[in-house]
Formats: structure tokens, sequence, C-alpha cells
């Protein structure tokens, strides 16, 4: 049943929600629920799917009603590379990212990368030169610092050097499980494997024995920053690396990691893949 090319519910939702907000009421989902049995009291079908307005209490589009949204949106900035140039998390967002990168949506949204990645690579028909690599970052993509945030604010606090490189030295970083499968993955079709890290050159040694431990027991490259880098950014340092592989003939089929600039600038490969990383920001 219409009025004037306007469905009767329809109707009434927006005579219902005009009438709350010219008195000074927000339209709630109580209100709605009762709308609603109003208008199907009457024999009116009640049949509008998908009502976004449905979401807006929860959503928190109307007066931050979720506690800790803007947090949320913070997050979805960095990952979308929108907030950048960032020194730490706010520290209103501690708790946040906390329960973020100890709970099970860090688990289930890098899983998602990993699994489009494995799609990717499954689909491709490679040349068996032994010329067709992926490169891994290390930090938060290879290898995992949170037994290291958990105990340092998870990215609240400033970046401390010296604390940060006692903990690699330790050699006990796990691995990120996600990450460990693409890897598995990528060697079953034939792709080699380069990790490239933004890690000084003397920690070789740690590096090449905590990637060992944690299950990645095979490269074809590991590129460590050496001093001829010093002072470059990532970008510049990470495209540098990339572009003398393609140099020496390697293909670069795919590119993972957990900050842009692992994935920015020249000779980034065929296909990049972001990991999630809310803890910090590397230009």
């Amino acid at each position: 049943m219409s009025m004037g090319g306007v469905s009767l519910p329809l109707f009434f939702f927006f005579l219902a929600t005009i009438s709350a907000t010219s008195h000074g009421f927000s339209m709630d989902i109580r209100h709605l629920f009762l709308a609603t049995i109003s208008a199907t009291s009457h024999g009116f079908s009640m049949d509008i799917p998908h009502q976004i307005h449905l979401l807006r209490p929860k959503a928190g589009s109307r007066n931050n009603d979720v506690p800790g949204l803007s947090c949320l949106s913070w997050r979805l900035g960095v990952e979308t590379n929108n907030v950048i140039g960032w020194a730490t998390v706010p520290e209103k967002c501690a708790g946040y990212v906390g329960h973020y990168m100890l709970g099970q949506q860090y688990r289930m949204d890098s899983e998602v990368v990993a699994n489009e990645a494995i799609l990717y690579a499954q689909s491709l028909k490679l040349a068996g030169d032994g010329k067709n690599i992926w490169v891994f970052d290390i930090d938060e993509t290879s290898l995992s610092n949170l037994p290291y945030y958990a105990k340092n604010g998870f990215g609240v606090k400033p970046y401390n050097p010296t604390l940060f490189n006692e903990w690699v030295n330790t050699g006990k970083a796990p691995p990120l499980p996600e990450s460990l499968k693409l890897y598995k993955k990528l060697l079953l079709l034939g792709i080699k494997i380069v990790f490239l890290t933004g890690r000084p050159e003397d920690q070789r040694n740690v590096t090449e024995a905590n990637l060992k431990h944690a299950g990645f027991d095979t490269w074809e490259k590991l590129i460590l920053k050496g001093s001829s880098h010093s002072g470059e950014t990532a970008v510049v340092y990470k495209s540098s690396e990339r572009k003398k592989l393609e140099m020496k003939g390697y293909r670069i089929i795919g590119n993972i990691g957990d900050q842009w600039s692992d994935l920015l600038g020249t000779n980034a490969g065929n296909r990049t893949f972001k990991l999630p990383d809310p803890m910090y920001y590397i230009g």
C-alpha cells in the first residue's frame, strides 16, 4: 500500500522520526520497535531490509554511543595510511590497542590477509627458473614482538631502542602463525623467500637463529640494514634493496609487511599485502 508513491510503512517511519526529533527525543531502537508494532497491527508490512538506522546507536554515529569507537576509527586511519607520522599510540587508546593485539580480532584480521596472499599465489602460473621470490618483512610480519610490547604499553610509551634491542637479542620472538602458514605454502609452490628487515646488520646472527627457531628454516636471502643505508627512511632503504634483487634477475611476485613503508616506494612487487599493526609507525 502506498501514498503518493511512498510506501505507508516507510511514511509512518518518517512521521515517527519527525515527531520524535521535533520533541527533542532521539529515535532509539525502542521507539522504532513500537512504531513497527503500530504499523504491522494495522495490516502493514514493515518490510524495509537492512535498515541502516537500526545500526546507528550501536555503530556510534551519534554522540559516541560506543566507548572506544574513536580508537577503532583511529586504527582504521592507521591501517589505511591516512593517519601518518605518529610517534605513539594515543594514551586513551592503550586499552583498546592492547585488547585488539591480544584478542581474536588481530588473529582474524591477519588470517584474512594471509589467506588472500595464498589464494593469489596459487593462482599464478610461474616459470620454474627459481627466480620467483616473495619478500617478507620480519618484525610484526614474520616474528611477533608482542611479549615485549605487552610489557611496554602497546605503543603508548615512546620507542626505547635500548630496551627493544635487548628484547631482540634474546632471540625469543614467536612467529606470527598466519605468516608462517603463508611462508610454508609459498615454499610448496616453489616460491623462494627473501626477508628484508630494518634490523641492523649486527643483529644478523640472533635474527637467523630466531627465524629458524620460529619455523622459518630456509630462505633465499636475509637482508638487514647495513651502515651504507644509515639515515635513510625505510621506504628509501627497502626500495633500494628490492631494486637490487630485480637487477639480479629476481621477480618479486609478492611482498608482505605490517608497515606501509614495507610496501611503498619503487620495485614493491607484483602485489603487496598489509598486515595489521596499530602499535607503531615507521615512515
